[in-house]
C-alpha cells in the first residue's frame, strides 16, 4: 500500500489528466481522511482525480482548520510529522475559496452545525459536488432544496462515475 502523500496507489500513477474543465469539488473531513490519512485503495482513484487536477478540490480556511485538527485525533495514530505531510499533500492540491458569493440563496440547515460550513462553501465555490459519508448531509441531498445549486453524493458514487 501507498504511503499518505504518496500519489501513486498500488502500483499505479494517477491517470492523465483530462482537457476537460475540472470538475469542481468539496471534500468533507472524513472523505479528506480517506483519501489522504488512509490511503483507501478502494476510493484512490478519487484522490488520483484530484491531483491530477480533473478534480478543483474547493475548501476555505475553516474546512481546512478542522481538517488539521482531525488529524491530530489521538485514536488515528499520526504522529506530528505525518499530520503535517498528510495536511501539506492535500493543500498543495485544493483551492481555497474566500471569495464572498454575488447571490447568497438560502441553504438548508443540517442536523449537524458542524457540517454546514460544507454546504456554505460548496454553494458560494459553485461547485458541482459535495463529496461525503455523512448521513446528516446525505439526508439534505433526498430534497429539492439544492436543485440546481450542487449535488450531494457519496465516495461510492463518485467512484461511480468513473466507470
Amino acid at each position: 500500500m501507498a504511503a499518505a502523500g504518496d500519489s501513486r496507489q498500488g502500483g499505479a500513477l494517477a491517470p492523465p489528466c483530462l482537457d476537460a474543465p475540472p470538475l469542481r469539488v468539496v471534500l468533507d473531513t472524513n472523505v479528506l481522511l480517506s483519501l489522504w490519512a488512509f490511503v483507501d485503495s478502494r476510493f484512490a482513484p478519487l484522490r488520483q482525480r484530484v491531483e491530477c487536477r480533473a478534480w478543483l478540490a474547493l475548501t476555505r480556511d475553516d474546512c481546512l482548520a478542522e481538517f488539521h485538527r482531525v488529524l491530530g485525533y489521538p485514536e488515528f495514530g499520526l504522529s506530528t510529522p505525518q499530520q503535517s505531510e498528510i495536511f501539506a499533500a492535500y493543500a498543495r492540491v485544493a483551492r481555497v475559496h474566500s471569495e464572498q458569493p454575488q447571490q447568497v440563496c438560502a441553504l438548508p440547515r443540517c442536523k449537524d452545525r458542524d457540517d454546514q460550513k460544507f454546504l456554505e462553501l460548496a454553494r458560494d465555490a459553485a461547485a458541482d459536488w459535495l463529496i461525503t459519508a455523512d448521513k446528516a448531509l446525505l439526508r439534505l441531498a433526498r430534497g429539492k432544496k439544492l436543485q440546481g445549486l450542487f449535488r450531494i453524493i457519496t465516495p461510492q458514487d463518485a467512484l461511480n462515475t468513473l466507470g
